[in-house]
């Protein structure tokens, strides 16, 4: 009998040139060429008008990395940065790199339990914060018992400010940082799935990818970026931050999303790019309010973060009178990017979260048999290259099923690439719904949903039926004065898709729970369920 044929993996290749690994610590990688841009503005307080610009961010990091050198903080240590977008942000993490330390953000809505357990689980010994959060900050000190010294961004009785520390005369630190292996950030995944885990990215996983982005991500110093999307989180963090401090663009910061301070922001700045979540690219397709500004300035519209329909993106983009809605692709342990649209494809096709990023592989496997993939046929996504984290903190045993021993990550992320390269995302594994051993995706049901003109916002999961078996449920959302009934939901949704893919219960919100990033959070839609099914 012959041998059985070895299986040979089917790798989908980068179609650009390899980028060299960039070995340098991130805040040299990002603000190395601060000194070149000088009094050009690098970040701008969308509410205010205050302007930081790239030589005073650069010194402010400088000086704040000495303060906090002085008082103890060190190579190896762990800060915690829990603030909503500001000018002062990308100063605290900076000057924390300085340091040699890590950066564990925090989301500014995290109860105290949650910031605790992540202040304990990461190893934190500062907490950076806001005046308005110093609540929160404290109650989690104290339940963690790790935190030395909690500073304010702004000002804070009791409590020593980042503003009050710029003027310090300690020596600057220099610690000798290893870029291969040392941490420049602690960012917890999202916790949709599962408990949250401490993403160890190094300086060289956080700085490469930087690189691999650059040939693809067109802002440069005359563009003009906004900040809405939150920087404690990796998308934010990578696009709206770190990426064009380092091209030399303008930053302008809000706080957080409000659809007016928005839409008023990109008028009032001509604003160039933003970065979006679906929630973002759907209120600029649908809601009335975006025909009373000029959004003329707009050249570039990115979404990424959770899957976006194709129609929906097309009417975003007929609506601001751009070609296009760009997608890119990632997650938290990729650094986070491995897929983007390139800003001057001609005709990239629609729905498709972009091509590889240099020097980035891809795999597409089978769920049932593990077997590798050709073009066209959807199964797992599987990621190598040099943006791969380092692992979970403290979890060997979580980071080696997420990273096998040949350097793939498996993302969890069901997809296809087709023949050109093109990656489309069709929905997350355990997102998926087994209603009768047929496999519905939710996303597939939730862009139908908001195709409806009545519907303003939906999400869907897998719930038991009197049978036990899986079916799917619809969280919708009425446009405001819409008299939608549960049945015409039914009804309509029935006659668009296969009848295994119906849509068999539905709930009315009046919102979806989603992330800051704009992924739902299922998680709170089971937990809504569990608590509402008798037992």
């Amino acid at each position: 009998m012959a041998p059985p044929t070895p299986h040979r993996p089917h790798v989908f290749r980068s179609a650009h040139p390899d980028v060299a690994p960039v070995e340098l610590p991130i805040h040299e990688a990002v603000l190395g060429r601060a000194a070149a841009h000088g009094t050009r503005p690098a970040l701008v307080d969308a509410l205010t008008g205050a302007t930081l610009d790239y030589a005073r961010l650069d010194r402010h990091s400088r000086r704040l990395a000495a303060a906090l050198a002085a008082s103890g903080l060190r190579k190896g240590d762990v800060l915690a940065l829990h603030s909503p977008n500001s000018l002062a942000f990308p100063v605290v993490f900076y000057a924390a790199s300085r340091c040699g330390a890590a950066v564990t953000t925090v989301h500014p809505l995290a109860t105290e339990a949650e910031f605790a357990r992540q202040l304990k689980d990461s190893g934190a010994t500062r907490i950076v914060t806001v005046a308005a959060l110093l609540d929160s900050a404290r109650g989690a000190a104290q339940l963690a018992g790790t935190i030395a010294e909690i500073l304010v961004c702004d000002r804070a009785d009791g409590h020593r400010s980042v503003l009050d520390l710029l003027d310090g005369d300690d020596p600057e630190p220099d610690p000798a940082i290893d870029p291969t292996t040392d941490l420049a950030a602690l960012p917890y995944s999202s916790g949709t799935t599962g408990t949250p885990k401490g993403v160890m990215l190094t300086h060289r996983n956080i700085a490469t990818n930087l690189a691999q982005l650059a040939p693809l991500m067109a802002n440069g110093p005359e563009d003009r970026i906004l900040a809405t999307l939150p920087f404690f989180h990796i998308y934010g963090l990578t696009a709206l931050m770190n990426a064009p401090l380092r091209n030399g663009a303008t930053v302008v910061v809000l706080p957080r999303f409000d659809l007016g301070q928005f839409l008023t922001a990109i008028q009032e700045h001509r604003i160039t790019d933003v970065y979006a979540a679906p929630p973002i690219v759907l209120a600029l397709a649908k809601h009335p309010l975006v025909d009373a500004f000029d959004l003329t300035s707009l050249k570039r519209l990115v979404c990424a973060a959770a899957p976006l329909d194709a129609d929906l993106a097309a009417a975003c983009a007929r609506r601001l009178g751009l070609p296009t809605v760009l997608q890119a692709y990632g997650m938290t342990e990729l650094s986070p990017g491995t897929h983007v649209v390139p800003p001057d494809a001609p005709a990239p096709p629609p729905g498709t979260v972009g091509t590889l990023l240099p020097s980035t592989e891809a795999r597409i496997v089978s769920l049932e048999t593990g077997r590798d993939l050709g073009p066209d046929e959807s199964g797992e996504i599987l990621i190598r290259g040099p943006q791969v984290m380092k692992g979970y903190l403290g979890r060997p045993a979580e980071t080696d099923a997420m990273i096998d021993a040949d350097g793939w990550l498996h993302t969890g992320d069901i997809g296809r690439i087709d023949a050109d390269g093109w990656l489309h995302v069709v929905d997350r594994v355990k997102e998926l719904i087994k209603y009768k051993g047929y496999q519905v995706a939710p996303a597939d049901l939730e862009a139908l949903l908001l195709a409806h003109e009545a519907v303003a916002d939906a999400a869907v999961i897998g719930v038991l039926d009197e049978d036990g078996n899986e079916v799917p449920k619809a969280f919708v959302v009425r446009q405001q004065g819409a008299a939608l009934t549960a049945d015409e939901v039914i009804a309509y949704v029935a006659g668009r898709v296969a009848p295994y893919k119906k849509v068999r219960r539905v709930e009315f919100l009046d919102s979806v729970p989603r992330a800051t990033t704009g992924k739902i959070l299922r998680r709170e839609l089971r937990a809504r369920e569990r608590s509402s099914t008798p037992r």
